[in-house]
C-alpha cells in the first residue's frame, strides 16, 4: 500500500471511530442523525470504490491476473456475493466517465445518474436499477433524446423513491413512452422467446430452489400437462396442497426418467449417464442405514433412503484403512469412473469456496500436473468448474490436498498472507458407535 493511500485510511479510520464516540451517549435526534451520516458516507465510499474498480478495468489488471469477468475477481479479491459484485461492475460501466480509442474522455453511460451517485444521493443499488430499466428492449427502442430525457427523469425519482420503487416507477414511464412497441416490419419475425430455468442449491440446507419462465406455449403446456395428471389429490383425506403435490409430481417424474429413459432423453454426462448415487458411510451401513447422502448435497432420511434402494443399482465405492479409495497409480491419466465418483463422493461439485456448480458441471484437476509425475488417484485429484479450473491454471491460484480435502491458496495480490482457503459447512466427528461427538467448522479462514 502506497503511503499516501495509507495516510487516507489511517484517516478515515479516526474519523469512523470519532462518529463512534460521538454517538455513543447522543440523544435520540442525534442517533437518527448519526444513521443518515453512515448512509451517506457508505454512499460516498461506493462512490470511490466504484470508481477505483472502473480504472482497474480500464487498465486491465484483473485480465493481466488470469481473470476474463471483473465479478469474479471481486468475489475472490473482497470475498463478496456475485450479486455483489456484479452491483459494482454495472455501476463501473455506467456512471464513471470513459475513455474512447483515441485516448479522448466520455461522459458516463448514464451522466445524470453519475451526478447524484457521486454526491452520496442515491445508492448503489439505485444506479443498477436505472441501468436495468435503461438496458430494456423497450428503452432500446425510444429515440436517444427521449432515452436520455427518461434517465434524468429516473435519476431525479431516485431522490424520493426505494429502489423497488424505482423500478415499478421506471418501467411504466418506459412503457408510456414506449406505448406504440415495436414497429410492424414484414421482415422481422416476432419477440425472440425466453425459456429458461435455473436450479439453485441452498447453501445451508438441504435441497433448493427452482425457478422459471417459459414464453414457449407448446413447452409451458407440455410440463403443466404432466404435473397436472401427476399431481392430483391421492385421495379426499389430501393434506398436501398444490404446490406440494406439484414439487413432488416433477421429482417423481425426473426419476422415472432416470431410471428407465432412453439414452437419447437422457444423455451421458461426464462420460456415464446420468445416475442418482447415494453414499453410505460403513458405520450407517452397519446400523441399517440411518443416513446417506446424494450427489447433490443434503442428507436423506432412512425412509428417502430405503424408498430409493428398492428399485436401484449397487454402486460401491470401495475406501481402504486411510480412506482412499480406488488408487490407480500411474496406470492412466485419464480418471475412471468409479474414481470420478470417489472425488464426487469428497467434493460435491466444484471444490473452491463459494461456489456451487454441481458435480456434472465440473472437471477433474490433478493438483500435480500429469507431467510432472502427478498420480491419478485420489489424493491427487480435485473436481473444479470450468471456471476455477481455468483460475487454477492462469490466474495463480494454487490447491493442495491437506487431511483429506482440498484447499485453495489465493494469489499473493489477493491476500499477502496466501492463507489457504476451504469450502464452508459443518464438519461431524462420531465415535465407534455412529453417535455424534461434535460439529466443527470448516470455513475460508486460515485453515493453517
Amino acid at each position: 500500500m502506497s503511503t499516501d493511500v495509507a495516510a487516507a485510511t489511517d484517516r478515515l479510520t479516526e474519523a469512523v471511530e470519532q462518529l463512534r464516540a460521538a454517538l455513543a451517549g447522543a440523544g435520540d435526534d442525534d442517533l437518527l442523525d448519526g444513521l443518515r451520516a453512515c448512509e451517506a458516507t457508505t454512499r460516498r465510499l461506493d462512490h470511490v470504490a466504484v470508481d477505483t474498480l472502473a480504472a482497474v478495468e480500464r487498465r486491465g489488471v484483473f485480465t493481466d491476473r488470469g481473470y476474463r469477468s471483473s465479478t469474479t475477481a471481486l468475489a475472490d479479491l473482497l470475498r463478496w456475493e456475485r450479486g455483489q459484485a456484479r452491483r459494482h461492475t454495472i455501476a463501473a460501466q455506467h456512471v464513471i466517465t470513459r475513455t474512447g480509442l483515441d485516448a479522448t474522455v466520455l461522459p458516463p453511460v448514464l451522466p445524470a445518474t453519475a451526478t447524484v451517485f457521486a454526491g452520496g444521493e442515491i445508492s448503489l443499488r439505485h444506479t443498477e436499477v436505472i441501468a436495468s430499466v435503461l438496458g430494456s428492449r423497450a428503452a432500446a427502442r425510444l429515440d436517444p433524446a427521449t432515452w436520455a430525457t427518461a434517465e434524468e427523469k429516473l435519476a431525479e425519482q431516485a431522490l424520493d423513491h426505494t429502489p423497488t420503487e424505482l423500478h415499478t416507477w421506471g418501467t411504466q414511464l418506459i412503457e408510456a413512452l414506449d406505448q406504440d412497441g415495436p414497429e410492424p416490419d414484414d421482415n422481422d419475425g416476432p419477440e425472440p422467446q425466453i425459456n429458461e430455468l435455473r436450479l439453485v442449491r441452498h447453501r445451508n440446507r438441504p435441497g433448493g430452489k427452482l425457478t422459471g419462465r417459459f414464453d414457449d406455449a407448446a413447452l409451458f403446456d407440455a410440463i403443466a400437462t404432466v404435473l397436472d395428471a401427476k399431481s392430483c389429490p391421492r385421495s379426499a383425506d389430501e393434506t398436501r396442497t398444490p404446490a406440494e403435490r406439484a414439487a413432488e409430481a416433477l421429482a417423481e417424474v425426473c426419476g422415472f426418467a432416470l431410471s428407465h429413459g432412453p439414452t437419447s432423453l437422457v444423455p451421458d454426462t461426464g462420460g456415464r449417464r446420468p445416475q442418482l448415487n447415494v453414499l453410505v458411510r460403513l458405520e450407517d451401513l452397519e446400523q441399517r442405514a440411518r443416513a446417506a447422502m446424494p450427489d447433490f448435497g443434503g442428507q436423506l432420511s432412512p425412509e428417502a433412503l430405503r424408498m430409493l434402494a428398492c428399485d436401484a443399482a449397487v454402486i460401491p465405492i470401495v475406501l481402504d484403512g486411510a480412506g482412499q479409495p480406488l488408487d490407480v497409480g500411474r496406470a492412466t491419466r485419464t480418471i475412471p469412473d468409479g474414481l470420478r465418483r470417489a472425488v464426487t463422493a469428497r467434493d460435491q461439485g466444484c471444490a473452491h469456496p463459494g461456489c456451487d456448480r454441481p458435480p456434472s458441471w465440473c472437471e477433474i484437476h490433478h493438483v500435480l500436473a500429469w507431467e510432472h509425475d502427478g498420480e491419478t488417484k485420489l489424493e491427487n485429484l480435485v473436481m473444479l468448474c470450468r471456471t476455477h479450473h481455468r483460475l487454477i491454471h492462469y490466474s495463480g491460484w494454487t490447491v493442495q490436498i491437506r487431511d483429506g480435502l482440498p484447499e485453495f491458496i489465493p494469489p499473493g495480490w489477493i491476500d499477502a498472507g496466501r492463507r489457504p482457503r476451504r469450502r464452508s459447512g459443518p464438519v461431524v466427528t462420531t465415535d465407534d458407535t455412529g453417535q455424534v461427538r461434535g460439529v466443527r467448522v470448516a470455513n475460508f479462514e486460515d485453515t493453517g
